[in-house]
C-alpha cells in the first residue's frame, strides 16, 4: 500500500509513497528506544554540534526542500524558502540550548544533607506534523528533543511526507544516528494508535486539530504519557480607532493570506473599529486586489491553492453562509477548481458587515477569506475576539500604549501581536490557552516539556 502524494495545484501525482506496516512501525518505535540509552549518554557539546551540522545540511539542500515544499503543499515557492529559513532558526537555537540543561543546589535545611536537582531526557519521543508547515513544524518538535537527550519518531501529514523524509535523511548525512531520528507512513489514525499505545513512547507532540488532539490526550492516558498539544486557533485582528491603517493593512494581507490562509495563526475575524471601519475595508480591498493566484512555483504567486477538497467545500461553505445572511462580498467569492484533475483555488475574499450570526466568525475558516465586524468599544472589541473555545493567537493595532496594554491584559490568547502580525520566532514560546493547546514550542519553554527533574537528597556528610 501506499499514499499517493499530489501537487495540490495541477492534480499531478508527485510520487508515491509506501504506507509502513504495523510491525514496522513498532519496529522503529523500538529501535528509537534502544538508542535513547546511547543517545541520552552523548555529552551536549557533541549534540550541540550534530544539530549545528543537520541545520547547515539543510541549509545547503535549501532550494531542493523549499521545491517539494511547494509541490507537495502548493504554497509559493517564495513562502516554501522562508519556512525552510523558519525550519533552521529552531535547530539552530536548541543546538544551543542542549548545552544550557542546568540543574541547580538547593540549601538544605540541615548541615548533614545536600540537596541537588537534576534535568534527565524523558525518553522516546512520537510527533504527529500537520501539512501546512512540514518543514517547520517537525524541526521545532525534533530539534528540542535531540538536544535535551531524547530520541525522536516523526508521522508528516499524508498530504506532505516527502518533506520530513529528505530532512531526516539530512540528518542521516549530518551524523545523527538512524536510531536517534526516524520517518515512519501510514494513516494518523492507525499510527496515531501505535504512539499512544506503546509503552516505549514517553511523550507525545502534535500539531493539528483539537478533535484529533483531544483523542491523543484520552489515549496517551493510559500509559501517562507526557503530552504537548498545538491545536486549533481562530485568531482575532483588532484595529483600534488611532491605528496606522496603511501599516494595519499591510500586516493583515501577512497575517490572513500567508499560505493561502491555510495557517492556525492567520486571523481569522477583523475586528474593526466602527469609525474607521470603511477606510480599512477599502485600504485592505485595495491591497488584495494585488494579490496574484496560481501555482506556487510560478514568480510572481501570491496565493496557491487549497490543500484538498475538503478544505475546498469548507471554505465554500463558509462564505455561502455568510453572504446567504447578509455579508457583503468586497472582493473574491471567485474559484477555480477542477474535481476530476484535484486541484482547487479560492481567489482572495474580503468580506464587510459579518455578524456573529455567521459561521465563519466560529469556525477556523483555514483559507484566504477576510471577514471583517465593527466595534463601538474595547470591552466590545474583546468580548468578540474572546468569545471562541480557542486561544492560540490574536492581533491588535493601537498606537496608544493604555489601549495596547488593556488588550494585551484581556485577550486570552498564548500569542499576542501588537502592531506585528507575524511575532513567531524560534527563540520565543508558541502555544495556546484553552482548547488551543496544552505546553509551548520554542524558547526556553520550549526545550523544558522534553525534560524530567530528579530530585537527589545526599544525607549523613558531617
Amino acid at each position: 500500500m501506499s499514499i499517493k502524494v499530489n501537487n495540490p495545484a495541477t492534480g499531478e501525482l508527485i510520487e508515491e509513497v509506501k504506507i509502513d506496516s504495523e510491525e514496522e512501525i513498532k519496529q522503529a518505535i523500538k529501535e528509537c528506544h534502544d538508542g535513547f540509552k546511547k543517545w541520552s549518554k552523548i555529552n551536549a557539546h557533541e549534540r550541540s554540534r550534530l544539530l549545528r551540522k543537520w541545520s547547515e545540511k539543510i541549509q545547503e539542500n535549501k532550494e531542493v526542500i523549499a521545491e517539494i515544499m511547494t509541490k507537495e503543499n502548493g504554497k509559493p515557492l517564495h513562502e516554501s524558502l522562508g519556512e525552510v529559513n523558519y525550519a533552521t532558526s529552531y535547530i539552530d537555537w536548541y543546538a544551543e540550548e542542549a548545552k544550557r540543561i542546568y540543574g541547580r543546589t538547593i540549601p538544605a535545611n540541615t548541615e548533614s544533607k545536600r540537596i541537588v536537582v537534576s534535568r534527565q531526557p524523558i525518553g522516546l519521543v512520537a510527533a504527529i506534523t500537520p501539512w501546512n508547515f512540514p518543514a517547520a513544524m517537525m524541526t521545532r518538535k525534533a530539534a528540542p528533543a535531540l538536544a535535551a537527550g531524547c530520541t525522536f519518531i516523526v508521522k508528516p501529514a499524508v498530504e506532505t511526507p516527502l518533506t520530513a523524509i529528505k530532512i531526516v535523511e539530512l540528518a542521516y548525512e549530518a551524523g545523527i544516528p538512524a536510531d536517534a531520528i526516524k520517518c515512519v507512513n501510514g494513516r494518523g489514525s492507525v499510527v496515531g494508535d501505535l504512539f499512544t499505545d506503546s509503552e516505549y513512547i514517553r511523550k507525545i507532540t502534535f500539531t493539528g486539530s483539537t478533535p484529533v488532539g483531544k483523542t491523543l490526550i484520552k489515549n496517551s492516558a493510559d500509559t501517562i504519557k507526557h503530552v504537548t498539544m498545538e491545536l486549533g486557533g481562530h485568531a482575532p485582528l483588532i484595529v483600534a480607532e488611532d491605528a496606522d491603517l496603511d501599516y494595519a493593512v499591510k500586516q493583515t494581507i501577512g497575517t490572513k493570506f500567508r499560505n493561502a490562509g491555510q495557517t492556525c495563526v492567520c486571523a481569522n475575524r477583523l475586528i474593526v473599529h466602527e469609525n474607521i471601519v470603511d477606510a480599512f475595508s477599502e485600504k485592505l480591498t485595495q491591497e488584495v486586489e494585488k494579490l496574484k493566484v496560481g501555482n506556487g512555483l510560478e514568480e510572481g504567486t501570491d496565493i496557491g491553492p487549497i490543500i484538498n477538497k475538503k478544505g475546498y467545500d469548507k471554505i465554500v461553505e463558509q462564505v455561502n453562509d455568510a453572504v446567504e445572511k447578509g455579508a457583503d462580498v468586497l472582493i473574491g467569492n471567485k474559484y477555480d477548481q477542477d474535481n476530476e484533475k484535484g486541484y482547487f483555488f479560492v481567489h482572495p475574499t474580503v468580506l464587510k458587515n459579518v455578524n456573529d450570526e455567521m459561521e465563519i466568525m466560529h469556525e477556523e475558516t483555514f483559507g484566504p477569506v477576510a471577514p471583517i465586524t465593527s466595534f463601538k468599544d474595547l470591552e466590545e472589541a474583546v468580548e468578540i475576539a474572546n468569545s471562541t473555545p480557542y486561544g492560540l493567537a490574536a492581533y491588535f493595532f493601537t498606537n496608544d500604549y493604555r489601549t495596547g496594554t488593556y488588550l494585551h491584559d484581556h485577550l486570552d490568547f498564548g500569542i499576542v501581536g501588537w502592531n506585528d502580525g507575524g511575532p513567531s520566532a524560534a527563540h520565543a514560546p508558541f502555544g495556546g490557552m484553552k482548547e488551543s493547546g496544552l505546553g509551548r514550542e520554542g524558547g526556553i519553554e520550549g526545550i523544558e516539556p522534553y525534560l524530567e527533574t530528579k530530585y537527589l537528597s545526599v544525607g549523613n556528610l558531617s
